[in-house]
This record gives structure tokens, sequence and C-alpha cells, in this order.
């Protein structure tokens, strides 16, 4: 089965994918239900969860309900558990809405929410992250999640999401990164997809950021903190919600 995820992953362009996981999303979500694992964004409990991964294909990581990964489920507990997202009225900016929290947002009574992407089919704004068409300071809460690994000038969209934050609004600025590297890595050269996914962990990504990610984040002039949120979270929590134990949260603020 992972090489059947690894095949079609790679092989369906991604807005078709999204489209295709609509249908297909019910039907894996009923044959795997059972009690082991859950999804903390829908309550549902499943025997086990689907693999994923372009390259490293990983065990056990997309909630067959929500699609969501480690990586949303924790953002959820984060958001859900640790801010006043769900009460408070906010301007709410999502780059590349996830499936996961798409409609779940758009039926919150207190946001004014956004969504955004140059290529998803489910964004309402078609825009340039590097070009923007809104106001300085226009949202007080920005969702941007595993998106700047695929822009080339990293430096200029995160400059544009520092300008359409609000003083005093929140960032959520989640991308893959390793731990082991002090650096970010990138090379404009490689062009090829196949080893773009060698080299970068996926075919469309233009780098590996390091450790130097959070560091960069401040120079735009973000307020940066690295929460280690399962730090806050039980063993029995990490496991149930099969989460990325020790993942830090770029939280940025303005």
């Amino acid at each position: 089965m992972n090489k059947l995820f690894k095949f079609f992953l790679n092989l369906i362009p991604r807005p078709l994918l999204i489209r295709l996981s609509y249908a297909v999303r019910p039907i894996v979500a009923f044959f795997l239900r059972g009690d082991r694992y859950t999804d903390p964004i829908d309550g549902n409990s499943y025997r086990k969860f689907l693999p994923y991964g372009y390259e490293r294909v990983r065990e056990n990581v997309l909630a067959p309900g929500t699609l969501s990964l480690e990586r949303h489920r924790l953002f959820w507990l984060y958001l859900t558990r640790e801010t006043s997202f769900f009460t408070e009225n906010l301007k709410v900016l999502h780059f590349a809405p996830e499936q996961a929290f798409l409609k779940r947002f758009r039926r919150l009574k207190n946001i004014n929410y956004t969504t955004t992407d140059l290529n998803s089919p489910i964004a309402d704004v078609k825009a340039d992250i590097c070009n923007l068409p809104f106001d300085d300071n226009a949202f007080d809460f920005i969702i941007c999640n595993h998106v700047l690994e695929h822009i080339p000038d990293d430096t200029k969209a995160m400059q544009e999401l520092y300008r359409v934050l609000a003083p005093g609004g929140t960032a959520i600025l989640q991308v893959p990164y390793d731990r082991n590297r002090a650096t970010t890595f990138e090379d404009d050269s490689i062009t090829d997809p196949k080893e773009r996914a060698a080299i970068f962990g996926q075919y469309d990504h233009v780098r590996v950021y390091g450790m130097d990610y959070f560091e960069k984040l401040a120079s735009i002039g973000f307020k940066v903190e690295a929460l280690n949120y399962t730090q806050q979270l039980t063993e029995a929590e990490i496991e149930t919600f099969r989460l990325p134990k020790n993942e830090l949260i770029p939280i940025a603020h303005k």
C-alpha cells in the first residue's frame, strides 16, 4: 500500500488530488473505523490511520475522516486549547486551506474568514503569496502552514505576510524543517521533480529549512515563539492522536 500511495501522490496533480479526495474520503473512513486512534478534529476513531509521504512514506499518519496529518492535529489542539480563535472576533487569512479545517472555519460566526492560494481549487482568492491583493494590517490571524517551502522567494513571501498582519496579530507559519540542520539548504539549479523529491523531500519543494528558519522570520520583523506543544500533552494523547512529538510550532506576532 505504501508504494501505491507514493505512486499516486507523485503522479496526480495536487488540485485534482484534492477533488478526488472528497469522493474517496467517506468510503475509506467507513472501512477503517475502530477505537485505537482518534482524530481530535472530528472526534472520530479508527483502527488505524493511512500512510502518507511523497518520498519517505510515513506509516499510520493520515486520518481518513478529515485527511489530517500529524501537523494538522497538533495545530488543532493548540488552536482549541490555547487560543481564543473560536470565540474572539477576528479577520482570518488562510493560505492553501486544508480540507480538515475549511468547512469548520467557514461555519464559525466569530471570524471573517478568507482563504487564498495560487492553485488550490477550494480557495476563495487566487493570489501569489509574494504579491498579495490585501491592504496593510488587514488580518488579525494568519494561517500559512507548509506553504513557504514551495516558494522560490520566501523572503518576499514572509514580508507580505508581515505586511498584511495587523499589529498585535498572530501568524502560524509551519514548515517542514530538519532539526539536525543548522542552516536552510536551497539550490535553484535543482529543477528535476525526482531530484527535488530526493533532496528536498517532495517534488514541488525548493528548499529544506534548518533551525535558522525561526531567525529568518524574526529578521522580517516578527516576534517569534518556537513552541514545543507536545511537551504539554501526555504520552497517551501523543500516541492516540498520532502527533509529531517535539515538533515546534512557529507562532509569529506583529
